[in-house]
């Protein structure tokens, strides 16, 4: 039987000194584990008459519209800064190795939408609450945030449920 954790390579010192990157590319590149990393993602999705999918720059986008599209929803990407035209909102946050920026189109969306916001990985949860600020001051009921690959020990899953919004994943690793 294919498990997904097959799939993650762990990159150490990557993208600088200490940092023991999950790298998510190998099962991208399998067709059966990604395939199978989006109809778990899908099945778990509880929550009947969602509008969308929001999806983070840029693994988050893969998922995201690959789950989106399996359940008939429309795709929002938040991106970072500077990629997106028209009228956007942005929120600023900090990485575990730097800082950057987050932005939404506003001209996208509709007060009220009920949102699933989907990344690749949670780890500090920075990117995922910058995510989540943004959706909410777009005033969009994100009722869920999904991620292939969550490291607990790094909090980011606590203080997105801490901010009112459940949590799912596929994998979890100890550290």
């Amino acid at each position: 039987m294919l498990k997904l954790e097959d799939h993650i390579r762990l990159i150490p010192d990557y993208p600088k000194p200490g940092i023991q990157f999950r790298d998510i590319t190998p099962l991208l590149a399998n067709r059966v584990a990604f395939n199978i990393a989006i109809d778990k993602i899908v099945s778990e999705v509880t929550h009947e008459g969602l509008d969308a999918v929001a999806g983070i720059d840029a693994r988050g986008f893969i998922f995201g519209a690959a789950v989106a599209s399996a359940l008939g929803l429309g795709f929002i990407p938040i991106r970072k800064s500077g990629k997106l035209p028209g009228n956007v909102i942005s929120e600023s946050y900090d990485l575990e190795y730097g800082q950057d920026t987050l932005e939404i189109s506003i001209d996208d969306v509709e007060a009220g939408q009920r949102v699933l916001l989907i990344d690749d990985l949670i780890a500090t949860g920075g990117t995922a609450l910058a995510a989540l600020k943004l959706l909410k001051r777009c005033e969009l009921d994100v009722v869920g945030a999904s991620f292939v690959v969550d490291l607990p020990s790094l909090g980011g899953s606590k203080k997105i449920i801490e901010q009112g919004t459940a949590v799912s994943s596929l994998i979890s690793y100890a550290d």
